[in-house]
């Protein structure tokens, strides 16, 4: 079974997120987060196979949140995927020169979302 951690303050988001991975065919469990500190705290505790992050929150932003992830032993080698709706290419650079190993733009395609996840697993993106 692969543990996903989704940080996201919307909360109509984490549960479109949760349903679509949990009806997919693909064993998949779902941590969940709705800021950025509660997110780190969860990630360094429950050690998911893959992290979600949205960029875009309050107080700590994804990035702010991902930068600090790595900075942990326990959590560096953990693949940060971007969920978020910047999806301009300046966004993406400063995504992944933040740390996170991956991108998906929002709004999601609900068909090929668990296929994108799994193959983040995969890759060890």
């Amino acid at each position: 079974m692969h543990r996903i951690l989704y940080i996201e303050d919307n909360r109509d988001n984490r549960v479109l997120v949760r349903r679509i991975l949990l009806a997919s065919d693909h064993p998949f469990e779902m941590l969940e987060a709705a800021s950025a500190m509660e997110g780190i705290r969860i990630a360094r505790e429950q050690k998911p196979d893959l992290i979600l992050m949205d960029l875009s929150m309050p107080e700590v932003d994804g990035l702010t949140a991902t930068r600090t992830l790595r900075a942990f032993p326990e959590t560096q080698h953990i693949p940060v995927v971007a969920l978020t709706a910047n999806v301009m290419q300046a966004d993406k650079t400063r995504t992944l020169a933040a740390g996170c190993s991956g991108y998906i733009g929002k709004p999601i395609d609900i068909d090929r979302f668990p296929q994108d996840i799994l193959s983040y697993l995969r890759n060890g993106a």
